[in-house]
């Protein structure tokens, strides 16, 4: 099997990127809903196609699942799988229709049941996350590699938290009250789609809580991320990290810190 090169699935979440871009630009798009009642558009379809082409053509050994696949694999099927990437063409489809900017392509490797290679692209942001497992997490901008977390911890009495701009939920607010509860400062950042890793591993929030419904292609890119950085991604209530190749590919509700 021929191991995939992590410059390449960031030159393949740019070419993804400039087509999604385009699609952005446009006066007007097309947004259609599927069944589970997310959107869908364009840029959606386009940059999906053009990754899992590039995927097939480079790593034809290793099987490809992605959010906008028309068919899914058996759980009997993938648990033979060494390997196989998780896909989101665009997380934050919503972010992208409110015309936000805080939308993503995340592209992960994992190995069994845990990732071990990811990339975060916002390409309206011009930012790039990666991690590789064992060799540290980077963010790219305006061409400037750097590594993370780039900021220094805070007084350990503030805490930042991450949380959805668009899935923000009641659990979600209690669990922020619970914090100030336990007298600490709390202050929190708004982040649409995969960016609320990106954050964590910048080192700018301390935690991201999720309670509402994920699926794997939407976590595993930023999982990779702040593992690199020394955080964990835990699955909410257990003394365990989120796993992968589930025989349910949703997610539970978890805790990145």
């Amino acid at each position: 099997m021929k191991y995939p090169d992590i410059e390449h699935i960031i030159s393949l979440s740019e070419k993804a990127a400039k087509c999604i871009v385009a699609i952005y630009r446009e006066p007007s798009f097309a947004v259609s809903i599927k069944s589970d009642k997310s959107l869908l558009t364009l840029a959606d379809t386009e940059s999906h196609a053009i990754i899992c082409e590039d995927l097939a053509q480079y790593y034809p050994d290793i099987p490809v699942i992605s959010e906008e696949s028309t068919e899914f694999y058996s759980h009997d099927a993938r648990q033979a799988w060494e390997y196989f990437f998780l896909v989101d063409p665009l997380d934050g489809t919503k972010e992208f229709v409110n015309r936000n900017d805080e939308f993503t392509i995340n592209i992960a490797l994992i190995h069994k049941d845990r990732p071990v290679m990811g990339v975060i692209n916002a390409p309206a942001l011009g930012v790039i996350y990666y991690a590789e497992q064992g060799k540290g997490a980077f963010k790219i901008t305006k061409n400037k590699k750097i590594k993370l977390p780039f900021m220094s911890p805070k007084k350990e009495e503030t805490v930042t938290v991450a949380v959805s701009r668009s899935h923000f939920c009641q659990q979600t607010e209690r669990f922020l009250e619970d914090l100030k509860n336990q007298r600490k400062n709390v202050s929190t950042i708004s982040a649409g789609s995969a960016l609320k890793f990106g954050l964590v591993a910048e080192g700018r929030a301390d935690m991201y809580p999720r309670f509402t419904p994920t699926m794997e292609w939407d976590t595993a890119a930023g999982q990779v991320l702040v593992n690199e950085v020394g955080k964990r991604v835990w699955v909410m209530g257990w003394d365990d990290e989120l796993r992968y190749n589930k025989k349910d590919l949703r997610n539970s509700g978890f805790l990145v810190g």
